[in-house]
């Protein structure tokens, strides 16, 4: 009798396994088999949002399966960030997002609704854009070490532009200030536009800007790049140097990137499927067109070098934000 109990339990484990195993192949197999939706919390227009729609053209080809752009911008990004949460643990909602909020808004707000870690599995790189020093044309600045140079003169005099409180470009700054010995006064803006205006019009001395944001102002030369904060110039950028090679600290870097982010359970090899689709999407020549016009690098990679950049900015952000006790709540 015990043999037969045994020997039926072993069969009902083996075939729950099997049902498992046979789910997760059908899932991955087959996926998509229906729209996928991506999730973003920018407006439209914006280059996140450019992109994204890029992209899920060519996901939409190679898949065969339509590729939905939904734009929820607001409350930090949060209401794009629950609506994916919420969804299934299948792979067709994607939520589209950058560093801030998978690395930064969890050192800052204490009752943040949701974890990065524990809520969401990295699905795939999207791409990164580092940040140029930004000063108006008519400054009398034309290197970094000139920047660096009358904010010792001066301290808390000058001025520096942000994206907000808490966003990368004033948590960046404040790096940027323990980097190089100096105090400046913060501005922060709820407006793009308007912050890098403010920089063209002597307004408020400087700030970071990435090519996105500042790319119209410097064509039609109404603020000067002095540097980029990054190991090697942009190839889109040859005549803008490093913030090394302007005067300022070596190592010195600082960067956004955008990533797709599925719900944590998501199967494994839907999560690979993904993955490898969205590698394939921002390597085709229409992709990287577009991405120079932002001034946006292609970031192909699998899904632990995703983890990886995610926990590695996260561990600098947190020591940067404990610091300067940064705090949003």
């Amino acid at each position: 009798m015990k043999k037969i109990v045994k020997y039926a339990a072993t069969v009902i484990t083996a075939t729950a396994a099997a049902l498992v195993c046979a789910t997760v192949q059908a899932q991955s197999g087959q996926f998509p088999e229906r729209p996928v939706r991506m999730v973003l919390p920018y407006s439209v227009g914006s280059g996140p949002d450019a992109v994204a729609r890029l992209v899920g053209e060519q996901l939409t080809a190679a898949w065969k399966q339509p590729v939905i752009v939904e734009n929820k911008p607001g409350a930090n990004g949060w209401l794009a960030i629950g609506d994916v949460k919420r969804g299934g643990q299948d792979g067709y909602s994607l939520a589209i997002v950058d560093n801030t909020h998978m690395t930064l808004q969890p050192h800052l707000y204490r009752n943040l609704p949701f974890d990065p870690v524990r809520d969401f599995e990295p699905a795939a790189p999207i791409y990164h854009t580092h940040f140029f020093i930004v000063v108006s044309a008519r400054s009398a600045w034309n290197d970094v070490n000139d920047l660096i140079e009358a904010a010792r003169a001066q301290p808390d005099r000058l001025t520096y532009g942000s994206w907000g409180m808490g966003s990368v470009a004033h948590v960046g700054t404040t790096m940027f200030q323990d980097a190089t010995r100096t105090r400046m006064t913060h501005v922060p803006f709820k407006d793009l536009a308007q912050l890098y205006t403010a920089v063209a019009n002597g307004e408020v001395d400087w700030a970071f800007g990435t090519a996105a944001t500042v790319q119209n102002l410097y064509q039609a030369k109404r603020v000067k790049l002095l540097a980029l904060a990054a190991p090697a110039r942009l190839a889109s950028y040859p005549d803008v140097p490093t913030v090394a090679e302007a005067g300022g600290p070596k190592d010195f870097e600082l960067k956004t990137w955008v990533a797709a982010f599925a719900p944590k359970g998501t199967p494994e090899a839907v999560v690979k499927r993904i993955n490898a689709a969205i590698a394939a999407a921002v390597q085709t020549p229409a992709v990287v067109k577009r991405f120079e016009t932002f001034g946006f690098q292609a970031w192909p990679a699998d899904t632990a070098a995703l983890a990886q950049a995610r926990d590695a900015d996260s561990a600098r952000f947190a020591q940067v934000v404990k610091k300067a006790n940064i705090s949003l709540d």
